[in-house]
C-alpha cells in the first residue's frame, strides 16, 4: 500500500508547483515509508510514497509506459490472471509488481480495464499525449481518493491532510466548514455523506467511481454498483457458495513478499479469517502469527451489556489453540489511549470514532514493529447482518440511520453554532436520499425490500466509516491491512442473499456460522456478536475529561463556541444519563468527550475555519 497525490492544470505550468507537491508528499510519508517519487510535467505533477509489499525492487512509482504515467495505492488480487492475458496480447514485463500489470492493463484497455480488476485500489494515470487524467477507486471503497476541482485545476490525494497541505498554493483548499459541512460533521460524524470530504470543496470518489479530467473539465461516472438479482440456490448450496467465496478471497489476499499476520479478536469474523490463513500457512510449513488487543486492568471493570456481551480473551485463547498460531497480545495503557486521540484525528483528517480510533492506532503501531501486512475481519457485520439494528424490530423500519437515530443527543450537547437549525429535518432528508439509492427486485415484499435498504445504508455509510478508520489508523505506521470480506464478489453475493438464508432463525451472521463452524470451536462459532473491544477503566474517562477541560480552556480555541458547556458538565457528573450512543454501539459518554477532544485537536492542527 502507498500514498498518492497530484496536481493537474492545463492553465499553468505545474512544474512551478514542486514546493506544493513536496508538501503534499510529506503528508504521505507515514503511509509510504520505504520510497518516494515525483513526476513533473508542464500540466501534471504526480507524487507517490511507497510501502513495498510485492516486487520490492521493481515496483517503484510514478511508473511510466510510453505517454502514460501512473501513481497507484492498493493491491490487485488477480494480478497473475491479468499478467497472463496481457502476455497473450504481446506485452512483456520488467518485474512482477501489480503496478506494472495495472498500468499496462490501462494502456491496453483504457477505462474498460476496471471491469477486469479484482482488488483494492485508488490510482491515477496521466496521459501526456491527450493531456488528460484518469482516476478510479475500488468497488467497495477500501482505498481512499480525495480530490478538489475548481474549473482551473484538479488536485488529489490519498487523505484529506494531503489536500490541506496544498492550501498555501491554492486558496480554495483553505480548510473551511460551511453550513453543510457543519451539519455533516456535527449531526452525522464520524460518518459522512458518500463522496464528501466535509470541508468546503473537498470531495471523494465514491466506491465504484472513476473520473476523467481534461480540457473539457471534470467527468465522474459510476462503473460499479450494488444490483439486485434473484437468488436461486437452496440452503446447502448457499452455505457452500459462501464458504467458497470467503476462502478464495482469503487465499488471494495472502500474497506478499513481506511478513503477514492476522488480527484475532476471538469473534466470528476474525476467527474465520485466522483459521483459513493458518491452514494455508501449515501447507507451506509455516506458522501464522495472530494479534489481539486489550486494555490494562480492563477485566476488573468490564460489565456485560447488550452491545458488549462478553470479554474476548477466553475466545482468543480457544482459537489460538485450535489453529496453532503464534499469538501476540497487546495491552494498551488507558492514559496513552486518551493521549493518542489528537494524533488519531490528525491521521484520519477528521474527528473519528474516539478511542475506537486511537486504540487501533496504537494496536497497529505494535503490529508494525514486526509485520508489514495483516488481515482484518471488517465488513462481515454490514454484509451478513451482524448489527443489532438488523434484528431489533422496534427500530428496523424507522426512518433514520440506525446507528444515529436522532439529533436530540447532539443538539442537547452542542451549541446552535455547531448544529444550526432544522437538524432533524435535514437528517431525515439525508436518510431518505440514501435509501433511494437501493436497487430492488420487482415484487419484493416489505421485509425483503427493507433488508436491501439496510444493506445499502450500511454499505454506503457505516462500512465506509470503518474502512476509513482501518485505512488511516494502520497506514499511519505503514501497515497494510487487508479486509477479505470486502471482496466485491462477497459483497455482491451477500447483497442478494434472502434474509432467511443470511440469518436463519434470526441468528446474526447465521450463514457464516454454518459455513465455517467446522474450523472453529463451538463456543466461537456460536458466540453472540461482540464488537471491537473498548475500555471500561475509569482511568480512561478521568484522563479524557482532563484533556477536554484543557481544550475548553485553550486560548483562542473554537470548542467553547461549539458546545453546550453546562449540559456537558452535567453529563460528566452523571455519565449514565446519556440515553443513546453518540454513534454506533460503542460511543457513549466517555467517547462523547473523547470525540470533542479530537474535534478541537483537528481544528487546531489544520486551522479549520467556520464560515
Amino acid at each position: 500500500m502507498c500514498g498518492i497525490a497530484g496536481w493537474i492544470s492545463l492553465e499553468e505550468d505545474v512544474r512551478e508547483r514542486r514546493e506544493a507537491l513536496e508538501a503534499m508528499s510529506a503528508t504521505l510519508e507515514r503511509r509510504g515509508p520505504d520510497d518516494g517519487g515525483m513526476c513533473l510535467a508542464p500540466q501534471a505533477g504526480l507524487v507517490h510514497r511507497r510501502l513495498a509489499v510485492v516486487d520490492i525492487e521493481g515496483g517503484r512509482q510514478p511508473m511510466a509506459e510510453g505517454e502514460y504515467t501512473i501513481v497507484y495505492n492498493g493491491e490487485l488480487y488477480n494480478t497473475e490472471e491479468l499478467r497472463s492475458e496481457l502476455l497473450g496480447r504481446g506485452w512483456t514485463f520488467r518485474g512482477h509488481s501489480d503496478t506494472e500489470v495495472l498500468l499496462k492493463a490501462f494502456v491496453e484497455w483504457g477505462e474498460e480495464c476496471l471491469e477486469k480488476l479484482s482488488g483494492i485500489y485508488a490510482f491515477a494515470v496521466w496521459d501526456a499525449k491527450r493531456q488528460r487524467l484518469f482516476a478510479a477507486r475500488d468497488r467497495v471503497g477500501v482505498k481512499p481518493f480525495f480530490f478538489y476541482e475548481d474549473g482551473h485545476r484538479l488536485l488529489f490525494g490519498s487523505v484529506i491532510p494531503t489536500l490541506i497541505a496544498a492550501a498555501p498554493w491554492c486558496e480554495g483548499l483553505r480548510p473551511r466548514l460551511d453550513r453543510e459541512g457543519r451539519r455533516e460533521l456535527f449531526l452525522l460524524g464520524p460518518g459522512r455523506k458518500p463522496g464528501s470530504g466535509v470541508l468546503k470543496g473537498y470531495r471523494e470518489l465514491e466506491p465504484g467511481q472513476c473520473l476523467w479530467y481534461d480540457e473539457n473539465g471534470l467527468r465522474v461516472r459510476r462503473y460499479w454498483d450494488l444490483r439486485a438479482r434473484p437468488h436461486t440456490e437452496d440452503r446447502q448450496e448457499t452455505v457452500e457458495h459462501t464458504r467458497f467465496l470467503v476462502e478464495d478471497a482469503v487465499g488471494r489476499q495472502l500474497v506478499s513478499d513481506v511478513p503477514l499476520c492476522a488480527m484475532l479478536s476471538g469473534g466470528l469474523d476474525s476467527s474465520i479469517l485466522s483459521a483459513l490463513a493458518a491452514a494455508e500457512y501449515r501447507k507451506r510449513g509455516e506458522t501464522l502469527h495472530t494479534w489481539s488487543v486489550d486494555y490494562a486492568d480492563n477485566s476488573k471493570y468490564f460489565h456485560a451489556g447488550r452491545f458488549v456481551p462478553s470479554e474476548d480473551a477466553p475466545y482468543v485463547a480457544q482459537m489460538v489453540e485450535r489453529i496453532g498460531s503464534r499469538h501476540h497480545a497487546v495491552t494498551l495503557d488507558n492514559g496513552e489511549l486518551a493521549d493518542a486521540l489528537p494524533l488519531a484525528a490528525v491521521e484520519r483528517g477528521l474527528p473519528g470514532m474516539a478511542d475506537v480510533d486511537s486504540s487501533l492506532l496504537l494496536f497497529c503501531r505494535a503490529i508494525r514493529e514486526e509485520f508489514t501486512v495483516g488481515l482484518s475481519g471488517e465488513c462481515a457485520d454490514e454484509l451478513f447482518g451482524g448489527y443489532p439494528w438488523y434484528h431489533r424490530e422496534e427500530i428496523l423500519f424507522e426512518e433514520c440511520f440506525p446507528w444515529s437515530r436522532t439529533t436530540a443527543v447532539r443538539e442537547g450537547l452542542l451549541s446552535p453554532a455547531a448544529v444550526g437549525e432544522d437538524g432533524e429535518d435535514w437528517l431525515r432528508e439525508t436518510y431518505r436520499a440514501a435509501v433511494a439509492r437501493t436497487d430492488l427486485l420487482p415484487g419484493e415484499d416489505r421485509h425483503a425490500a427493507r433488508m436491501r435498504q439496510m444493506f445499502r445504508l450500511n454499505f454506503d455509510w457505516f462500512m465506509q466509516t470503518l474502512l476509513a478508520r482501518k485505512d488511516t489508523m494502520s497506514m499511519a505506521w505503514g501497515l497494510e491491512m487487508r479486509v477479505p470480506f470486502a471482496d466485491e464478489r462477497v459483497v455482491e453475493y451477500a447483497y442478494n442473499l434472502p434474509w432467511e438464508l443470511k440469518s436463519p432463525d434470526g441468528r446474526e451472521k447465521g450463514i457464516l456460522r454454518s459455513a465455517f463452524e467446522d474450523l472453529l470451536t463451538p463456543e466461537v462459532a456460536w458466540r453472540k456478536k461482540s464488537p471491537y473491544p473498548k475500555t471500561f477503566h475509569p482511568a480512561y474517562f478521568k484522563r479524557v475529561l482532563e484533556l477536554y477541560r484543557a481544550r475548553m480552556a485553550r486560548p483562542g480555541g473554537a470548542l467553547p463556541e461549539l458546545v453546550n458547556a453546562a449540559a456537558l458538565k452535567d453529563l460528566a457528573d452523571r455519565p449514565d444519563a446519556l440515553k443513546e450512543p453518540w454513534y454506533g454501539q460503542l460511543m457513549r459518554t466517555p467517547q462523547v468527550f473523547a470525540w470533542l477532544v479530537m474535534l478541537d485537536a483537528w481544528m487546531e492542527r489544520f486551522r479549520v475555519e467556520l464560515v
